[in-house]
């Protein structure tokens, strides 16, 4: 699977596996030309960044080069010090080596070029890093020349031979150090021979080479674990080979691998597991061997021209790097599974990379190449029949509940116990990804534990960032302290001392009015009062004066009503006692309809509810002020209830928001939730605990008010508390996690994380006493059969209710018949094991009673068998018949089963192969397994409706139609679903065709 490409006529370089992120550098590659004829050189530093989806690569630093590259290599030399990413050492022409720091090369500050020397005759085409010292680099170069360069020191390389041991050879084409032993190197040649340096003693000591005198040496590598072992690479058409040496026996090759019908350009052994060694070839395809078996596992055709590198990445081992002749450099994964390799041909790139260039200055463009087109390959890339070393069990990772994981593993033995058997180790770690959420968690625990909500709610308030959660953080703030009311009423923005101050300046400009005009009061004569003179006369006030003489105060007040002097009709209500003053109070108001009029009528009648259904939705905190001053206690929950249910219904998000007052000031919490969740996010971690933690405080300050705990969360807030505690389950808080959960909660979901929490917590417990089990309890168990007197009885397989983790129990049992404990498996201190099977089966016939020889020989005797009862005679009792009554086959299904057993006796009655018939006689019972699916309606729709069909096809004797539709019903359908019955239809089609019933 190609996971990233970059278009680069050069060699590469993987950063080592040390080095975060993973970077591949790439240098300019010498003797080569790209479609420009360009001559310059690069050092270039891409990003390898698997997240990203798309092909290209980042590039992270860029350095004009002096000199071509033949070989690029990086290494850890100075990482983690002066140079924190390593150095890049490149061997150019003319004998030319140069290190650069990589640092320097990514950032852009100072001198990238930190060594160079030109101490080689020739181009230096072999390079490598030494796996134990950093600072050991080797390179081959013209002459046969290797030198051992110190990097500390890069002036004057040591070699490891004499100059007449090491001039037997025209060129050195790879030099490779040992990966087991530090001063072992070796060097091969292009005409097949290669030579292994003993650096302790600056001298060849074994030399290797082909009697064929075809092996083209193009490649090396040493085996990752095993250090006598190498391979060779043969660049010959003639001899296309990787041939495996084993230094014990260096006469001839191990092995020979032999797959690719074009020479072998590059190989390259997985350090991680030595079962992958990858080769590319000139037939344009790249393997990947497991060496041991001698067999390709992996096989990538490429559709370019001519891989000549290969390189596995050192840090992620599943991927690798490609570099072509045409100017590409890929990066494939072996763990894509059955992908289509996505390449350009050879002819589409060169064609198009030579479109409308004039590199000779003629003025014409060139026409196009004439490239031989190539058969593409359209076949699909074999996954890998077995997982790769680094992911293969006993090596493995597995998350568990609470946020562990668990990671298990051989331990690394030292030296020369690499072949003897270590135990395992497990180790388990916990995961926690949510930082800032735990650290809110953890506050509002510790709140909640102290009893110091009101410094909580105060921290919240002055964190808040907008100004509805400040507002909400307030009223949870005043639930909490005593006079609530008063102090809600302020924050709706009313205050008894602001109204005090507003009455007193309006007094002091009534006074001021009165006493201007005061003059005009002056000069009124007044009327002489001294005697009194009743009216009696027929108008309005002398009809009223007579219905009082009569005392009658409801005429009275009638005409005064009727004359629109309401307050004289209020006054003669008042003396007229309760009854009159309400009906009076009452006609005046239907009388009076402006906006203050109402709200009299309201406040006088207590009528409530009429406020909270009228009121504009604008006036809702008026409207809440009149509740928190007039309304009784038990009558406050409801219309604040009713309040906020018109704002969360007919008002916008703002409305909504101020809802939420409502409920926080009527004290119910699942209304909160229900009006807080269809306005705002609570999927993600901070949102969820931001809901979280207004529902605790809210809850407490209910709890602190009634002395009570609230009611059992509803489904709403009980779903949101369960994924809460699940987050926090998940972040291994376990028991703050069960503190959340409601003991008295009846939701499923609830009972089952609690139970779960319960038992994951393992015995930092203590001696709490387990929640209710979430799940019915059936009794699994053995009838058990009685015995003769004396006689002992078997005990059933069901177990009583033991410890308290129940886990250690029942999954784990096993009946142990010879009293053997197996080893992984967790018994019960007291488990008595049951007494082996020794005695005759009851029900069995009399003649199959002595089959046995060795219990015929013990019953002859008179001894009973090991673990039998005592008693010489035993009786047995045969158990009575169980009668198990199944379930009628629905009606729209029963045509289902005539069809499939008249198509069975149909093929029965002329069929005359005994194979085909004893077919037919396992096909019924077969078909039990439909119908008894069919009874308890465990199928899906389609499956249902393909067995319609295929019956439908059997009954027009439309026998391969109704293949067909098996086919598509199988490939469709879980196998678990249909596994049972699925096949014996297949196999009655096919008898049926066969026969032509």
């Amino acid at each position: 699977m190609k996971l990233k490409e970059i278009e680069r006529t050069a060699v590469q370089a993987w950063s080592p596996a040390n080095n975060h992120p993973i970077y591949l550098a790439t240098g300019t590659s010498a003797q080569q030309l790209d479609a420009s004829f360009s001559t310059n050189a690069n050092l270039e530093i891409f990003e390898v960044d698997f997240r990203d989806p798309s092909l290209d690569m980042k590039q992270k630093g860029a350095l004009p080069a002096s000199n071509r590259f033949h070989k690029l290599m990086w290494g850890n030399f100075g990482n983690g010090s002066a140079e924190p990413s390593g150095v890049l050492v490149g061997g150019g022409d003319n004998g030319v080596l140069t290190m650069y720091s990589v640092q320097r090369i990514l950032t852009s500050k100072g001198d990238p070029v930190i060594g160079q020397t030109e101490k080689h005759s020739g181009p230096v085409r072999a390079l490598d890093f030494n796996p134990f010292q950093s600072n050991l680099l080797a390179s081959g170069a013209n002459d046969s020349e290797i030198f051992i360069w110190d990097l500390n020191n890069f002036s004057v390389p040591m070699t490891p031979g004499t100059k007449s041991q090491v001039n037997e050879f025209s060129y050195i084409s790879v030099v490779s150090w040992n990966r087991q032993v530090q001063h072992i190197l070796s060097s091969a040649h292009p005409s097949g021979k290669a030579v292994v340096w003993d650096l302790r003693k600056n001298e060849p000591i074994i030399k290797v080479s082909d009697h064929s005198n075809r092996m083209h040496c193009s490649g090396m590598a040493w085996h990752p674990e095993v250090a006598t072992q190498l391979v060779l690479s043969s660049e010959d058409d003639r001899l296309p080979v990787i041939q495996i040496w084993d230094l014990r026996f260096a006469t001839s090759p191990l092995s020979q691998l032999e797959g690719h019908t074009r020479g072998v350009l590059a190989v390259s052994w997985c350090q991680a597991d030595p079962e992958l060694l990858l080769s590319s070839a000139k037939d344009n395809r790249i393997l990947c061997w497991n060496p041991s078996m001698g067999e390709v596992v992996y096989e990538l055709p490429i559709r370019s021209q001519w891989c000549f590198d290969v390189q596995w990445c050192p840090r992620n081992p599943s991927v690798f790097s490609a570099a072509t002749f045409d100017g590409w450099i890929n990066v494939y994964s072996v763990m894509g599974g059955n992908l289509e390799a996505q390449q350009r041909t050879q002819a589409d790139k060169i064609s198009s990379s030579f479109n409308n260039l004039d590199p000779f200055g003629t003025g014409q463009s060139l026409p196009p190449l004439q490239v031989p087109e190539q058969v593409t390959q359209t076949t699909l890339i074999p996954p890998l029949k077995k997982p790769p070393k680094w992911i293969r069990r006993p090596v493995g990772v597995s998350f568990a509940f609470g946020g562990k994981l668990i990671t298990f593993g051989h331990t690394k033995a030292p030296g020369q116990q690499m072949q003897q058997t270590y135990p395992h180790q497990v180790f388990i770690s916990q995961v926690t990804t949510e930082t800032e959420f735990l650290l809110r968690s953890k506050e509002l625990q510790m709140a909640l534990q102290s009893g110091n909500l009101l410094d909580y709610c105060q921290g919240k308030i002055q964190t808040a960032k907008l100004p509805v959660d400040e507002n909400l953080w307030n009223f949870l703030k005043v639930n909490l302290e005593q006079d609530s009311r008063t102090k809600l009423l302020k924050l709706l923005g009313y205050s008894k001392e602001d109204l005090q101050k507003k009455l007193l300046m309006n007094s002091s400009d009534d006074v001021a009015a009165v006493s201007s005009s005061s003059a005009f009061f002056d000069n009124l004569i007044p009327q002489n009062m001294s005697t009194l003179e009743i009216p009696v006369t027929e108008d309005t006030d002398g009809l009223i004066s007579q219905a009082l003489l009569l005392g009658n105060f409801e005429g009275a007040v009638e005409l005064c009503m009727r004359a629109e002097r309401f307050a004289d009709a209020i006054i003669l209500a008042i003396a007229g006692g309760d009854k009159l003053l309400k009906e009076t109070q009452k006609r005046y108001f239907a009388k009076q309809k402006t906006n203050l009029s109402v709200l009299l009528s309201s406040i006088v009648q207590q009528n409530w509810q009429d406020i909270v259904c009228m009121c504009d939705l604008q006036s809702w905190k008026e409207a809440l002020a009149i509740l928190l001053t007039y309304s009784k206690h038990e009558d406050y929950t409801q219309l604040c209830d009713m309040l906020g249910a018109r704002l969360e219904s007919e008002g916008d998000a703002a409305l909504s928001n101020d809802a939420c007052l409502c409920y926080i000031s009527s004290g119910n919490v699942e209304r909160l939730v229900e009006c807080w969740v269809k306005n705002h996010e609570t999927s993600s971690p901070l949102a969820l605990q931001d809901l979280i933690e207004k529902v605790m405080v809210l809850s407490r300050s209910i709890e602190m008010l009634r002395g009570i705990a609230g009611p059992a969360p509803g489904p709403v807030l009980a779903e949101r508390i369960t994924q809460y505690a699940n987050l926090l389950a998940s972040q291994g808080c376990l028991a703050a996690a069960m503190n959340y959960l409601p003991s008295s909660s009846k939701e499923v979901s609830e009972q089952q994380l609690r139970d779960r929490l319960f038992h994951a917590q393992g015995e930092s417990v203590g001696n709490q006493q387990p929640p209710p089990f979430p799940y019915t309890r059936v009794n699994v168990g053995v009838i058990k059969p009685t015995a003769a007197k004396g006689g002992s009885t078997l005990e059933g397989a069901a177990h009583k209710a033991g410890p308290r983790h129940p886990e250690k129990v029942g999954p784990k049992l096993r009946c142990l018949w010879l009293g053997k404990r197996e080893e992984g498996y967790w018994l019960p201190e007291k488990f008595t094991p049951l007494a082996p099977i020794t005695a005759p089966v009851m029900g069995m016939p009399a003649e199959s009673q002595g089959t046995h020889p060795q219990l015929s020989r013990l019953q002859e005797s008179g001894q009973s068998p090991p673990g039998a009862p005592k008693e010489g005679n035993l009786q047995y009792h045969q158990l009575p018949g169980e009668s198990i009554e199944k379930k009628e086959l629905p009606p729209e299904h029963q045509a289902l089963k005539t069809t499939f057993e008249g198509l069975v006796q149909r093929c029965s009655a002329v069929a005359t192969d005994p194979k085909t018939r004893r077919k037919l006689e396992d096909a019924l019972q077969r078909l039990e397994c439909l119908y008894e699916k069919l009874r308890e309606q465990a199928l899906s729709p389609a499956i249902l409706m393909g067995l319609h069909e295929i019956a439908r096809c059997i009954e027009a004797k439309n026998y391969p139609q109704g293949l067909l539709v098996h086919t598509q019903v199988v490939s469709s359908s879980s196998f678990s679903e249909v596994s049972g019955f699925m096949p014996i239809l297949k196999v009655l089609m096919t008898i049926a065709g066969k026969l032509n019933v």
